[in-house]
């Protein structure tokens, strides 16, 4: 952290200077009161005293909206992430059954050689080929007799060795298509369980903030805000502005380039654009169309791509937020990120350092 005069008054005047860019307006002091301190008096149609808000402060209104969203949000990732694998279980079936399909042919066409031999030998008078041969008495015939014996016995073997090589790959195929039904069952209940608390986590936030009068939903919006700007002005004073790069790659200018583009989108949970997404679906989209495939998920992003310091992050970097790596956002520089921040909001410029980051990871690293 820099201590000296200099670091601390150029920072506060970044932040200052960044929450200027983000178009962020002041709220008055008298606004929110501190936690535990008595805050403003309710205005029309509830708040502190028990309308809208059931008894609950503002602030705790907050706080409980805020963690199922973001339970919402970890839980999202555990549903994409479950998707992910029933759509890969269902390619690995549908290639099992082709492969079944050939060997089945495969083994018709053997069957139906074994049968002709067996007919000819039938024909033969059920007599062994060799045995025939031992009983020719004409010399030439018996040496070209023991030729095509040789022959035969091989290609004998040899029908005898493919059909039992084709039957077990048929016994593979119905064991791993047994085992890969199973694992996308346990995809499919996953998934299943994931969007159920999804769904009955947003119903909840939605419920909370729909009782909130209109002001006071302004207020709750203000009062986000507020929060963000404090964790951004905290960041920004430990002189993480002096590290941080200012030169993105080609490829991360695309990507950051495809993320101004949404500004004002809807966050839609699950939804990977064109016209709303989420936050993993934002930055996967950028990076598509800046050339480079990522993982769907944030969790999956923290997970596989390189990861970073967060004081050498550059533009086009993607910052992983919570504990959980339940949210993501690109850096766009000055301190900035993009992202789809929940459902009610719009893709939106913030502060990096407005929530808990957890890392940095570079889709682009060489």
């Amino acid at each position: 952290m820099r201590r000296d005069g200099r670091g601390r008054g150029v920072s506060v005047a970044a932040a200052t200077a960044l929450v200027c860019a983000l178009g962020l307006s002041a709220v008055p002091e008298a606004a929110y009161a501190a936690p535990g301190e008595p805050g403003p008096a309710p205005g029309p149609g509830g708040g502190a005293d028990g309308g809208a808000t059931g008894g609950q402060s503002l602030e705790e209104v907050h706080q409980e909206v805020d963690g199922l969203y973001r339970k919402a949000e970890s839980a999202t990732d555990a549903y994409n992430l479950a998707r992910e694998k029933q759509a890969r279980q269902e390619k690995a079936i549908l290639k099992i059954a082709r492969a079944v399909v050939k060997a089945q042919k495969e083994m018709a066409g053997l069957r139906k050689r074994a049968g002709a031999m067996a007919r000819a030998q039938y024909r033969g008078g059920g007599m062994p080929a060799e045995a025939r041969l031992f009983l020719n008495g004409d010399p030439g015939e018996f040496l070209d007799g023991v030729t095509l014996a040789r022959k035969g016995e091989k290609a004998t073997h040899g029908l005898i060795g493919r059909l039992e090589r084709t039957q077990a790959a048929l016994d593979r195929y119905a064991d791993s298509a047994s085992l890969e039904w199973e694992r996308l069952d346990r995809s499919r209940a996953k998934k299943a369980a994931a969007k159920k608390e999804i769904l009955r986590k947003l119903a909840r936030a939605q419920r909370l903030e729909s009782r909130l009068a209109k002001d006071e939903r302004e207020r709750l919006r203000q009062l986000e805000e507020d929060k963000a700007r404090g964790a951004q002005a905290k960041w920004l004073d430990t002189g993480i502005l002096w590290e941080l790069g200012s030169g993105a790659t080609a490829m991360g200018g695309r990507a950051v380039d495809f993320a101004r583009a949404q500004l004002g989108k809807n966050y839609v949970w699950g939804a990977v654009g064109p016209d709303t997404y989420d936050c993993s679906g934002l930055t996967q989209r950028a990076w598509s169309a800046a050339g480079r495939a990522i993982p769907r998920t944030s969790q999956e992003q923290w997970r596989l791509l390189p990861k970073v310091s967060t004081k050498a992050m550059r533009p086009g970097d993607l910052i992983i937020y919570f504990r959980d790596a339940s949210h993501v956002g690109m850096y766009v520089g000055s301190g900035a990120m993009i992202h789809a921040p929940r459902p009610g909001r719009q893709v939106t410029v913030a502060g990096a350092g407005s929530m808990p980051i957890l890392g940095v990871v570079r889709p682009d690293a060489r």
